[in-house]
């Protein structure tokens, strides 16, 4: 007979962080040791990440080959090297709530990771690349980001900025934009037409562009409201916009999280009451609307009602496909897509909408990948784990090398980036949206 709550989809409880016990540090070592108890015995995750190889070999070099060997110095190891993309809770986990053991190891590892936070143990470093707006503003400018790209790609800079920061000299870093997401939107003036309301959507959009989308790839929200303009959809924009806080949320910093909901949230709020649906056109920016904001402040009565407005791109087309309300004139075939399907959009629990979206379009082949990029925010930009993130990776460059594909696509740009170093290729990654854009014959906007 199968153990109660086993067969049963996952729930995930809040994350209790105003309470005074989810700090104090001796229960945290004890719930580690009886989750990680519970994982030695099942390995089932051995080949997700480095955190589940490097405790079971802490055991299995142990004098007693048990959990009760470990030290707190090893119980921390593991937590370096979780980059929290929740694929154990989500895809290989039996033991998730409501089964009664009740194992959630992302929100065990935050825990620690706040707790670290809280004692001040994150580097200069971590702060930040964690700052993503404020980087964003100092760098994204017509006569700043040529020189930032510049210096980026120069080995001796690279040196310097390795044993200053600690970013490897190795790692690809994505180029600022001279115009922004931002300035392009101040100017635009689009069609206005009616909406048209399916069971599911309102057929009128609000785009909340992120900060990668802002100041590194404004073409990829520009592709995004040239499809919705191509379907008849009224596009306008949010207004003020923060960063999402996901970057803070991986520091186990909730306070910033919490400042970025109450910053974000009233502007999203406001655009659902007036009948917007919204789209975020990064999954980590998405996830965070529709779970993490709930996770940290699951009483905040905002956070639901807006979660349930907040759609995935391809998941809202392929909505308004089911409802019989997106155009599928498609102009041009796409040949061969090898796709990768990124962790923090395969989370939100939505089904794989951008690989059937992608095989609407006559003459296009996908070939579609779940394997971790191993990027993972800015885990795969620290000088010591690197390398880890190139190893983690390997699967999926070898997939998609033996794709032989015209086109290499991912929804979440930062693994585009992984993917494009791991080929060794100058040939850069083509977005999904962008995909799209091109299948529907339509010409870049400027």
């Amino acid at each position: 007979m199968a153990e109660e709550g086993a067969s049963k989809a996952p729930q995930r409880h809040s994350l209790k962080w105003e309470e005074a016990s989810f700090w104090d540090t001796d229960a945290l070592h004890q719930e580690m040791d009886r989750i990680f108890d519970i994982c030695h015995t099942c390995r089932r995750c051995l080949s997700l990440c480095k955190a589940f190889p490097t405790l079971f070999d802490l055991i299995d070099e142990s004098e007693t080959m048990e959990v009760d060997s470990l030290t707190r110095e090893d119980h921390f190891q593991v937590v370096d090297r979780c980059y929290l993309c929740d694929m154990c809770f989500m895809a290989k986990c039996p033991y998730v709530p409501p089964h009664e053991w009740e194992v959630d190891f992302p929100h065990l590892m935050l825990r620690a990771k706040a707790i670290q936070y809280r004692n001040g143990e994150p580097s200069l470093r971590d702060k930040i690349l964690t700052q993503t707006d404020t980087l964003g503003r100092v760098a994204a400018r017509p006569g700043v980001a040529p020189l930032v790209n510049w210096a980026n790609r120069q080995k001796p800079l690279r040196a310097g900025l390795e044993k200053a920061l600690g970013v490897h000299r190795d790692r690809e870093l994505p180029e600022y934009a001279s115009r922004t997401f931002t300035s392009w939107r101040k100017r635009y003036r689009g069609p206005n037409p009616e909406p048209v309301p399916g069971a599911e959507t309102t057929g009128k959009v609000a785009v909340f562009g992120t900060c990668y989308v802002n100041y590194q790839i404004p073409q990829l929200g520009r592709d995004l409201v040239a499809v919705l303009e191509h379907n008849g959809i009224p596009v306008r924009f949010v207004d003020g916009e923060r960063c999402c806080g996901m970057p803070r949320l991986e520091l186990g910093d909730f306070e910033s999280v919490t400042a970025a909901k109450d910053a974000n949230l009233p502007k999203l709020e406001a655009l659902v009451d007036e009948g917007w649906d919204i789209l975020a056109p990064v999954p980590s920016c998405a996830l965070m609307f529709r779970q993490e904001y709930g996770n940290v402040a699951p009483g905040d009565e905002r956070v639901q009602k807006v979660a349930k407005r907040v759609f995935d791109p391809f998941e809202y087309f392929m909505q308004r496909h089911r409802e019989g309300l997106l155009s599928t004139d498609f102009q041009e075939g796409l040949g061969k897509v090898a796709y990768h399907r990124p962790c923090h959009q395969h989370v939100q629990n939505i089904g794989p909408q951008t690989q059937r979206m992608l095989e609407l379009i006559p003459d296009t082949e996908v070939a579609a990948f779940e394997r971790c990029s191993g990027h993972d925010g800015t885990w795969g930009v620290k000088v010591e784990w690197f390398e880890k993130s190139m190893e983690i990776g390997k699967p999926l460059f070898r997939r998609v090398r033996e794709a032989e594909a015209d086109f290499y696509a991912s929804d979440c740009p930062i693994a585009g980036t992984q993917i494009k170093q791991g080929l060794e290729t100058e040939e850069p990654p083509t977005h999904p949206l962008t995909l799209l854009r091109m299948a529907y014959g339509l010409e870049e906007k400027a």
